[in-house]
C-alpha cells in the first residue's frame, strides 16, 4: 500500500487594502513561509480626517518579515498603487533591508522619485520586461501588457506549484489606444488554456453597462473644447494622466497656445515622462506662471492639478482667489478633464462653484467627451473572465456594493459562486488540494501620514480636530493652592475660533464654574491635578454647550502654587 504523499503548502492571498473602498490598494501571496506583495497604495483623506496627509494600508502584518518577501510588484504608477511604497520601505526596515521592486520603466521611475524624496536612494528597482518569466524563490512572476489611463501599466501573474494567480491591476480593453498596441489579448488567452487558478480583478466601474469609450476619442474632444475659446484655458486632470497631459499639449500647439504646468505632482511626473521619451513635448512651448503676464489670453494653456476638489491644488487656490500666481478672471474657461472618484463629489462641486463665481466657464464630462475612464466597465470585465477563466475569482478594488456586483458577473459568465471570494482588508483566502476557503482575519485598518509621522491617529485626535476647525478652541487656567486646593486666583480664559459674541456674563459664568468645580475637587479632597483637569474639562465642555450651543476643545489647564 503506498503511503499517502505529504500536503503541499498551503497559498494565502491576503488583502491589505483596497477592499471596502477606492484606493491605497495592497495585496499579499504567501506560499510556503514565502511572500510577494502586489501593489503599495494610498488614499486620500476625506474632509472628516482633518490633519491627515495620506491614508496607508496597515501593513503590520509584513513589518517582521521583511527577510520572508521575495519582492513588491507594482501594477502602475498611480498613487492608490504606488504612493505607500516609501512608507513601507521604512517600516520593514529601511533601504537596506528592503525587497527588490518590480514593475516597468515609468513606474520604476516614478517609484525611485518617491524614494529619494524620503531618503532611500539604495532600494533595488527594477525595470521588468514584458512576457518574460522572472524566477523569484518559490515564485516567478510575469507582467502582461494592459491599457489604462497611465504609461506603461500591466497585468500581474504570480506562479508557485500550487497555481498561477493574475492580478489585473487597472485595466481596459481600449482598442485604439493612444500609446502603442492594445492588451495582449492572446497572453491573456493563454492563461484560460493553460488554467489559471484565480483571478483578482479591478471592480471600479462594474456598476457601468457595456465598453468604456476609448482614450483617442478624448483629444480630439479636447480641440473642439479649445478652439471654440478666446480667453485662456486652464485643465485639470490627474498629475498621473500622462496620455491627457500629451493630449492637451497636441491641442494647445496645434492651436498656437503656450502650455504652464502647474502643480508639484503634475511638473515632476511630465518630467519623468519627458525624460524616458514617453511624452512629446515641441521645444518652446512649456512656459513657466511668471511669463504668463507677457503673452495674451488667447495663447495660454495652463495645466494644474486639482481636479478632485484637493484643498491644497492649483485649480483650488485658484478658485478661491488663494493661488500667488494666476487669478481667475472674467472669461476664462476651465477644463475638467476628469471625473471625481467617489467620495469626492462635494469637493469637486464646491470648486466648480467657487470658479463661477469668480468669473470662470467650466466644461465637464457632461458638457463634452474630454474624459474617458482607465477603468473597464462590465462588458470588459465578461472579456476578461471569459478570456482567462480562472477557477476562482476574487473581486479587488472597490467599495462592498461594486464587490458584490462583481461576483454577480462573475457568476453570470459561468463561474460557481461558491469560487467567487468577495473577501474584506485583512481577510485572507487559502487555497490547498482540498479547495479555497477563507482563512482567520489578520489585523487590518489604516495607518496614517500625519506630516512625517506614521501611525494611528487615534479617533479621539480626529474628532478634537473637526472641532477645532468647526467650534475653536477653549482655554481655562485654573490656579490652585498647593495645600488646601482651593482657588487662590480668578480664572484666565482664553478662546481662539470660538463663534460667539463676547459676552461677558457668559465668560463670568465660565470662571463661576471653575471656582465651583475646583472647590468640589478640594471638598473630595482630590488631589491629582489630571483629575482635576478632567473634572474641570466636563463640567466647563457641559455650561459651554448650555450656554451657546458649541463643542470647542476645551483646554484645562491647573496650576498648584
Amino acid at each position: 500500500m503506498n503511503a499517502p504523499s505529504p500536503a503541499s503548502p498551503t497559498l494565502k492571498v491576503l488583502p491589505l487594502g483596497g477592499l471596502g473602498e477606492i484606493g491605497k490598494n495592497m495585496t499579499v501571496v504567501e506560499y510556503d513561509g514565502k511572500i510577494i506583495v502586489i501593489d503599495a497604495g494610498v488614499r486620500f483623506p476625506t474632509a472628516e480626517q482633518v490633519g491627515i496627509d495620506l491614508v496607508l494600508p496597515d501593513f503590520s502584518y509584513l513589518k517582521d518579515r521583511a527577510q520572508d518577501i521575495e519582492a513588491i510588484v507594482i501594477t502602475h504608477g498611480h498613487e492608490d498603487h504606488l504612493g505607500a511604497l516609501p512608507f513601507v520601505i521604512k517600516q520593514l526596515g529601511g533601504a537596506r533591508n528592503a525587497p527588490k521592486i518590480y514593475g516597468r520603466p515609468l513606474t520604476m521611475a516614478m517609484g525611485r522619485s518617491k524614494l529619494e524624496e524620503h531618503r532611500l536612494r539604495e532600494v533595488q528597482l527594477t525595470d521588468t520586461p514584458l512576457s518574460k518569466e522572472i524566477k523569484l524563490g518559490k515564485f516567478s512572476i510575469e507582467l502582461i501588457h494592459c491599457t489604462h489611463s497611465i504609461p506603461d501599466a500591466c497585468n500581474v501573474a504570480v506562479t508557485c506549484d500550487a497555481g498561477t494567480l493574475l492580478f489585473t491591476g487597472d485595466y481596459k480593453f481600449d482598442q485604439t489606444p493612444v500609446d502603442g498596441p492594445p492588451a495582449d489579448f492572446l497572453r491573456l488567452a493563454r492563461f484560460g488554456k493553460e488554467g489559471l487558478l484565480m483571478l483578482l480583478g479591478d471592480s471600479t466601474n462594474v456598476d457601468r453597462p457595456g465598453w468604456s469609450p476609448s482614450e483617442s476619442l478624448v483629444g480630439p474632444a479636447l480641440y473642439d473644447v479649445f478652439a471654440k475659446q478666446r480667453g485662456r484655458i486652464i485643465v485639470t486632470s490627474f498629475a498621473s494622466n500622462l496620455h491627457r497631459v500629451q493630449q492637451v499639449i497636441d491641442a494647445a500647439a496645434d492651436l498656437n497656445r503656450k502650455v504652464c504646468l502647474l502643480g508639484r505632482s503634475m511638473k515632476k511626473n511630465t518630467n519623468i515622462a519627458k525624460a524616458l521619451g514617453i511624452l512629446n513635448i515641441p521645444d518652446g512651448l512649456l512656459v513657466q506662471p511668471r511669463e504668463l503676464e507677457n503673452l495674451p489670453d488667447h495663447r495660454v494653456v495652463v495645466m494644474s492639478t486639482g481636479s478632485q476638489g484637493e484643498p491644497l491644488a492649483a485649480l483650488r487656490r485658484m478658485a478661491f482667489r488663494d493661488h500667488p500666481q494666476i487669478r481667475i478672471h472674467e472669461g476664462d474657461t476651465v477644463v475638467f478633464s476628469a471625473t471625481p472618484i467617489p467620495g469626492n463629489e462635494r469637493a469637486v462641486n464646491e470648486t466648480i462653484d467657487k470658479l463661477y463665481q469668480a468669473g470662470a466657464h467650466v466644461v465637464t464630462h457632461k458638457d463634452a467627451p474630454i474624459h474617458a475612464s482607465g477603468h473597464g466597465y462590465a462588458e470588459e470585465m465578461k472579456m476578461m473572465l471569459n478570456l482567462t477563466k480562472p477557477k476562482y475569482v476574487m473581486p479587488l478594488h472597490g467599495d462592498h456594493h461594486r464587490l458584490q456586483l462583481h461576483k454577480k458577473l462573475a457568476v453570470s459568465v459561468g463561474v460557481p459562486e461558491k469560487h467567487v471570494f468577495c473577501a474584506e482588508n485583512g481577510l485572507p483566502v487559502e487555497i490547498d488540494q482540498r479547495g479555497a476557503r477563507f482563512g482567520k482575519p489578520v489585523p487590518s485598518g489604516v495607518m496614517y501620514v500625519d506630516g512625517s509621522d506614521i501611525g494611528e491617529t487615534a479617533d479621539a485626535a480626529l474628532r478634537d480636530r473637526r472641532s477645532l476647525s468647526e467650534d475653536g478652541l477653549f482655554v481655562v487656567v485654573a490656579t490652585i493652592g498647593d495645600d488646601d486646593g482651593k482657588s487662590v486666583a480668578e480664572a484666565e480664559l482664553l478662546f481662539r475660533g470660538v463663534p460667539f459674541k463676547h459676552d461677558e456674563k457668559f465668560l463670568q459664568a465660565v470662571r463661576e464654574q471653575v471656582d465651583a468645580s475646583v472647590e468640589r475637587a478640594a471638598a473630595d479632597k482630590i488631589h491629582d491635578l489630571d483629575e482635576i483637569q478632567r473634572i474641570l474639562h466636563d463640567d466647563i465642555a457641559q455650561l459651554v454647550w448650555t450656554k451657546i450651543k458649541r463643542r470647542p476643545v476645551v483646554m484645562p489647564v491647573v496650576v498648584a502654587v
